[in-house]
């Protein structure tokens, strides 16, 4: 068994847990890759024996069996630009908060192991997304993909922006707001769903285009087919505007054509038997809380 590591909390309260879920790999007889920066902190921990590391441009291939991303929400996504389009799935253990695709807390972390020993999983693929623009937008390199949402916001103003917008190469409207959402299925129960868009299964193959504070009542959120492609560009006062593909930030400059489309390759998440999307709706967003239920 082969698995990688990854997280981006580095407090001395992580340790416990990161010394059990160790533990559990070298009962297994695991072969174990650490992120560089974690392995560096472990290190002085004396944690890790012979632990190889990765970081986004070496040490991962498509022979890991799978990858676990300790910390909440932000780590796993943080986790898709490690793993790319290597096909390695992704099981997240929340360390932090709320952890809405980091399904086992802390405290479970052993659990991870042993109920992937025993094959009690399905591996579920979740779709992403991608800009491209007509000129090249350089802070995000060559991760222009986000597994949650991408998302156009004004910058450097409090006035609205104007973000036109096109499907499939037909106009359907300009919005007046402070941003446009584009979310994936996956990203449907994050800011989208702050922002009044509605909950999506997560394998439904579709996206959501939801404004941001629109300053028009009959402006609402949209699903469309994830093979639309959807075309942006953004007026305003100022010069500039943001793009951020799930935590990634970038400044594109106003009048840019902007392309979001459903990307080439998918992310494979794990799945345990014990948890489920529609626990986690119940668990962790109080989905039908309700006195009377119980």
């Amino acid at each position: 068994m082969k698995v990688a590591i990854y997280s981006q909390m580095f407090q001395e309260d992580t340790i416990e847990y990161v010394s059990k879920l160790l533990l559990e790999l070298d009962n297994y007889g695991a072969q174990v890759a650490v992120e560089a920066d974690f392995a560096g902190f472990l290190n002085k921990h004396e944690l890790l024996d012979n632990a190889t590391t990765f970081n986004q441009s070496r040490g991962l291939d498509t022979s890991f069996d799978f990858f676990i991303s300790l910390g909440g929400d932000g780590t796993m996504l943080r986790a898709t630009t490690f793993v790319k389009d290597l096909n390695i799935p992704i099981v997240g253990v929340n360390m932090g908060r709320l952890g809405f695709l980091s399904t086992f807390n802390k405290e479970e972390v052993q659990n991870v192991v042993q109920e992937f020993v025993k094959g009690n999983y399905t591996i579920v693929e979740r779709g992403l997304v991608e800009v491209s623009s007509e000129s090249e937008i350089e802070e995000l390199g060559n991760l222009n993909f986000a597994l949650n949402e991408i998302t156009i916001s004004r910058k450097d103003t409090t006035s609205m922006i104007t973000v036109e917008t096109y499907l499939n190469n037909e106009y359907l409207t300009a919005y007046w707001a402070d941003g446009l959402i584009i979310s994936t299925p996956t990203g449907s129960t994050g800011y989208s769903l702050s922002c009044g868009g509605p909950v999506i299964e997560p394998t439904a193959k579709s996206l959501v285009l939801t404004p941001i504070a629109p300053h028009n009542l009959n402006a609402r959120p949209l699903v469309v087919s994830d093979d639309t492609e959807i075309r942006l560009r953004v007026s305003g006062r100022e010069e500039n505007h943001l793009i951020s593909l799930d935590s990634r930030i970038a400044s594109v400059e106003n009048g840019t054509e902007i392309t979001i489309k459903k990307a080439g390759f998918t992310i494979k998440m794990i799945e345990f038997a014990s948890e489920s999307f529609l626990k986690t709706l119940r668990n962790k967003l109080l989905w039908g809380e309700d006195r009377r239920n119980y």
